[in-house]
This record gives C-alpha cells, structure tokens and sequence, in this order.
C-alpha cells in the first residue's frame, strides 16, 4: 500500500467515524440528510472527484419514491447523495447487516437513516415492517436493486425481486439512477493519486409506476439508459 493510499484509508476512517458521531446527535429526517451530503461532499472531494449529473431536471421536488440505482463500488451511496444534494427528496438507505457491524462504516451506518438487511433471517417480516414504518413517516427509501456491487464486465448485474416487492406493496413510484462511469476504476485512481481531477457521471431516468407491467423492472431500467 502506498503513502496516498494509507493517507486516505485514514482520513476516510476519521471522516466517517466523525459523521456518525454527529449523525447520533440528531433526529430529523432533514438533518439527517444535510450531514449525510455533507460527508458525501468531504469524502469526494478529497478525492478529487466530481459528479456530472445528466438529466438533473427529471428530479421530481416532492413525494415519496423507491430510489434504484446500479451498484459498483463502496461510495455509491455517496455518489447518489451528492447527485442529489440540492433536491428536497430524503430518505433510508436499506444497508446490510455486515455494515452495521462494520469497523470502518458502523457508526455510520446505524445513525444515518438505514434499513437493516440481514439476509440470514429466517424471517423477513421485521425488514418489511421497518420498510413500512419509514414511507408512513414520509420518507423515500433507496435501494441498489443488483443487491451487491456488481463486479462484472456487464453494465448491471441482474435485479432481485426485492426492489419490485417495496415498490407494490408501499405503493412507492420508482425513481432509476444509473451510475453511467466506471466508478469502481474512478474510485481506485483517485485513492491512488487524488491530484488528477475525475468526474463520474451519473443519469436520472423517468419516474416508473410501480402498477406498470409493460416491462419487468429490469427491462424498464435497462431500456431507459439503452443497456
């Protein structure tokens, strides 16, 4: 490991243990979602990286949607949230359970606004009911459909049917974003050299009805950004 990559594992670890701190000290949805950008914002820009949004006027200003997005690398979610810093849309993130006990995102993780997977239990009765508590307390929920970073050659890894099931059953419109760059090369050439500027470049799609059965989900997304 190189003395840029051990200076930034460090600082990362100190900025995201710092949000947590700060994120436990807080209650409001709204408040959440300002210190979850701000991070975001810190985070990318030690690394030099810039996001480009394309489509920015497809983001709706209110209501309640199920967020979908591909899923390539461990700052996503942060990707996402400076996409979309300045729209007053906000909500849970649904993380895995390996996060929540994580030493590097943990503190994070539990006081930021997330759902917990785990997908060991025997039941999923409690997740659906924390799903339902969130959209009743006026929240979007964001999901990566793929359910894991997907670290193959192909555009998207194929979508589980969980996604599909909280859109019906909480009645939420879906709103696609597509992580168009290679974020995952992005990501290990800024952790590498952060000198050199980068921008990934991320895409809103249309509002998809959650009643639609024109198209699987899947179709849907992939026909929208011509995967």
């Amino acid at each position: 490991m190189t003395f840029n990559q051990i200076k930034m594992a460090v600082y990362a670890t100190y900025l995201t243990n710092i949000y947590g701190l700060k994120l436990a000290k807080v209650s409001s949805n709204i408040d959440k979602k300002r210190l979850r950008t701000d991070y975001s914002v810190k985070m990318l820009k030690s690394l030099n990286i810039d996001i480009k949004v394309i489509n920015g006027d497809k983001l709706p200003l209110d209501g309640q949607y199920l967020v979908c997005s591909n899923h390539r690398t461990i700052i996503d979610p942060v990707i996402i949230e400076v996409a979309t810093k300045d729209n007053p849309i906000h909500g849970d993130w649904i993380a895995k359970k390996e996060l929540y006990n994580s030493f590097f995102f943990g503190k994070f993780v539990r006081n930021a606004g997330c759902i917990l997977l785990d997908r060991e239990a025997s039941q999923m009765s409690e997740f659906f009911k924390d799903i339902k508590k969130c959209v009743k307390d006026e929240k979007s929920i964001y999901i990566f459909p793929e359910g894991t970073r997907n670290k193959t050659d192909s555009a998207i890894a194929e979508f589980k049917e969980g996604a599909r099931i909280i859109a019906i059953k909480n009645r939420l419109p879906i709103l696609p974003i597509f992580i168009r760059s290679r974020a995952n090369d992005i990501l290990k050439d800024a952790i590498k050299d952060a000198s050199v500027p980068r921008v990934i470049e991320i895409e809103i799609g249309n509002i998809i009805d959650y009643k639609d059965k024109t198209l699987s989900f899947e179709e849907n997304y992939k026909k929208q950004f011509n995967l």
